[in-house]
């Protein structure tokens, strides 16, 4: 009895950091840096915009014909200076109407590839013809503010910043949209996690919907990445440079269409996860990066290995625990896990049959979260060979 005890306590306590104990300790640190002054003054950006720098805007494209037309809207409205500004659009692939649509706006630099070899092979492609400095990569479905370059640029400038992350912005395309709503929640506290990482030292890693990279401390991705961004962004950490997090720059998007199709981005998140793992392992070494080696394993590498699997350990280790009355405390937390499950059913039965409940369906997202690191698993073994995945349906 006393094996299953230990091992449920560790499993208990790697379930409560993971999600909530890390949140405490980090905001905990960065109270006290800011209480003792380690803050860094906040740069501010030129008054004459020639002495902005060039920046290239790269947005990787296949098969986006229908969206065309609102991004470039979108991107005639963003404040920085058109002759310090490049719009690059990367066709990988593309067999719709996208590159005949793209011929309509004499801007922006069109490179296309016939064959499709992934997102990660996309932006090599990019870079290739690139000639500015500083590269801002953003997704064809996700609409920037105004200023958010500006702001990205303002990051840059920060002592020991190589790339800057802006956040992510989940919205429903009407209410009750189950799968928007719960990914706006979940990135609402990824997006607070994400800006104390970078205010104790670094973001750990960026997401692709809108993030940038000085080039002359860039390293490509492998071109089998699942997730190229985070690569990109964490190759960076591992030379020494520091990811900066902004509220300031965001992008928006709808959310998932439905649950099946935000269980193709979950899946396909987890085995990038797991594979990137692998890729920085050398980040989990105290002695060779003893900054980021608490953020990184922290933040990434329970959620996306060890962490899952303590949560579903716990269920037999409380049933057995019961089941040798070992206490009234395995009781009462064995009918807080019934009653945890019971309400990720109905907040899933709901989402289904068009109802919402946003409490509910938060239990439900978290397990559905966990569940796609397993699912993952096996799509991390098809797809490791390869960069390319399927696009998941927005709302």
């Amino acid at each position: 009895m006393t094996t299953l005890k230990i091992l449920f306590w560790l499993c208990l306590a790697l379930v409560f950091y993971t999600y909530l104990g890390y949140a405490v300790v980090l905001w905990a640190l960065v109270r006290l840096k800011r209480l003792f002054g380690f803050q860094q003054q906040e740069p501010q950006l030129p008054d004459d915009d020639s002495q902005l720098p060039r920046v290239t805007l790269m947005i990787c494209a296949y098969n986006e014909q229908d969206i065309v037309e609102e991004k470039m809207a979108n991107i005639r409205q963003l404040s920085y200076p058109a002759d310090r500004l490049c719009v690059m659009w990367v066709t990988d692939g593309s067999t719709d109407a996208t590159n005949d649509l793209l011929a309509h706006y004499p801007e922006i630099t069109l490179v296309y590839s016939p064959e499709r070899l992934g997102k990660a092979a996309a932006m090599q492609h990019g870079l290739s013809v690139n000639e500015s400095e500083i590269v801002v990569f953003t997704d064809a479905n996700t609409m920037l503010n105004a200023e958010a370059l500006r702001e990205i640029v303002r990051q840059m400038m920060k002592p020991g910043v190589s790339c800057v992350s802006g956040e992510k912005r989940v919205r429903a395309r009407h209410q009750g949209q189950a799968a928007a709503e719960g990914e706006g929640i979940y990135w609402k506290y990824e997006s607070t996690l994400k800006r104390w990482d970078s205010e104790l030292y670094s973001a750990m890693g960026a997401a692709g919907e809108l993030f940038a990279v000085r080039m002359e401390h860039y390293k490509a991705a492998p071109s089998n990445a699942l997730l190229d961004d985070f690569m990109i962004s964490m190759l960076m950490v591992k030379d020494g440079h520091r990811i900066a997090y902004t509220s300031q720059a965001y992008a928006s998007e709808y959310g998932s269409a439905n649950v099946q199709e935000e269980s193709k981005r979950k899946r396909r998140i987890a085995a990038g996860g797991l594979q990137s793992i692998w890729w920085l392992r050398s980040l989990m070494n105290p002695f060779h990066h003893p900054r980021v080696f608490f953020q990184f394993i922290s933040h990434r590498v329970l959620r996306w290995s060890i962490t899952p699997v303590a949560l579903l350990a716990l269920i037999p280790l409380n049933v057995a625990l019961v089941m040798l009355k070992a206490g009234t405390f395995y009781t009462v937390f064995w009918i807080l896990q019934l009653a945890f499950y019971l309400t990720a059913f109905l907040g899933w039965w709901l989402s289904v049959h068009g109802r919402k409940n946003k409490l509910l369906y938060v239990a439900f997202y978290f397990l559905f979260m966990n569940l796609n690191v397993f699912l993952g698993i096996r799509y991390l073994m098809s797809h490791k060979e390869s960069g390319r995945w399927e696009k998941a349906r927005r709302g």
